[in-house]
């Protein structure tokens, strides 16, 4: 008996020297206020998790960057070339199991000294999503906003009122802690598409999806550089949805002034101005497509999307434009087939 005390008294010792050695990947070697990090597992052939699978709003390829805190600054973004987004740190969001819960929320920073948005961060289900039509927002005016259209940009604004987390999501329309000065590219070409694809697959299947927005600023810079956009599908812990990216607050053929929201037209660069989206063929003419039955879009026979769909998703079909739209069917924005 009093070999097995000292025993005991020995491997005490040995543990105390030794600190937390003996302790598995992933638990804490600190105190217990520190939160296990979780790394997402994707059976996918998309960045984004399974649910993106079909998805033809992505770029087919995209840069990484990886940050050594986690959390990006300005600094740690590559110039924008023209890529809408990069992905950060393998796409992995810094959300925790602690934070994965099937409760919804939504919270928004106050603004700063300098009227700036901080992080928006929600746990979005169905119960958060609206149900009646957007209002207006015209009253509300971000930092750095500033009133200016130029002939390369869609629509001619080259700013926007910008949700963090966007009206489809939670509903939050004329919400000053939630809307920032963002440019029609960030809006549309950066932001959109991974708040479509969060929609879809609520609206889908009624599970929640954790979601966070971060304005990243350089200094006391009234106009953010770009967002970092992190979200998680909580039921099954980032099977389906999944994604840690920074989105550019750029517009192609403009220079910004990020202090003061000033602009001006780029000189230096020969920029494409956006495509007439008017019909130049008759809505009547019959055209073979390619449909994706699980997106429900369709797309010219030559797509680069094509390419991507899965046999069981793929249907060949030969008629109008004008029936497909009556189906329920979306023209793919990459293609834009007339």
């Amino acid at each position: 008996m009093n070999n097995l005390k000292k025993l005991l008294i020995l491997i005490a010792c040995i543990v105390c020297l030794t600190g937390c050695e003996g302790l598995n990947i992933g638990e804490s070697s600190n105190s217990s206020s520190q939160k296990e990090t979780i790394s997402f597992e994707k059976e996918s052939d998309s960045f984004f998790g399974k649910w993106a699978d079909d998805s033809e709003d992505f770029q087919e390829e995209i840069t990484q960057i990886t940050t050594t805190e986690g959390k990006i600054t300005a600094s740690d973004v590559p110039e924008f070339s023209g890529e809408p987004y990069v992905i950060i740190n393998e796409n992995q969001p810094e959300f925790t199991k602690e934070d994965l819960k099937q409760d919804s929320f939504e919270n928004y920073s106050e603004l700063d000294a300098l009227g700036r948005c901080g992080v928006a961060y929600a746990n979005i289900g169905k119960d958060l999503m609206p149900t009646e039509e957007r209002g207006a927002i015209g009253q509300v005016k971000p930092a750095g906003w500033h009133t200016v259209k130029y002939d390369c940009v869609d629509g001619k604004y080259l700013y926007n009122r910008c949700h963090l987390i966007g009206y489809q999501l939670t509903g939050e329309n004329a919400n000053e802690r939630n809307l920032i000065t963002g440019t029609r590219y960030l809006n549309i070409d950066g932001m959109l598409p991974f708040e479509n694809l969060v929609a879809d697959y609520i609206k889908k299947t009624s599970n929640h999806v954790l979601y966070r927005v971060t304005p990243i600023y350089e200094g006391k810079n009234l106009i953010a550089t770009g967002l970092q956009m992190e979200a998680c599908s909580v039921e099954d812990e980032g099977a389906d949805i999944c994604y840690n990216v920074f989105v550019y607050n750029s517009q192609p053929g403009v220079v910004i002034d990020y202090a003061t929201g000033e602009s001006w037209e780029d000189d230096s660069k020969e920029v494409v101005k956006p495509k007439d989206k008017k019909q130049t063929v008759s809505p009547s003419k019959k055209i073979t497509y390619i449909l994706n039955t699980s997106s429900k879009k369709f797309h010219t026979k030559d797509c680069s999307s094509v390419s991507k769909l899965s046999g069981n998703n793929k249907e060949e079909y030969t008629g109008t434009r004008k029936e497909l739209e009556e189906k329920g069917y979306e023209p793919c924005k990459r293609c834009n087939p007339k």
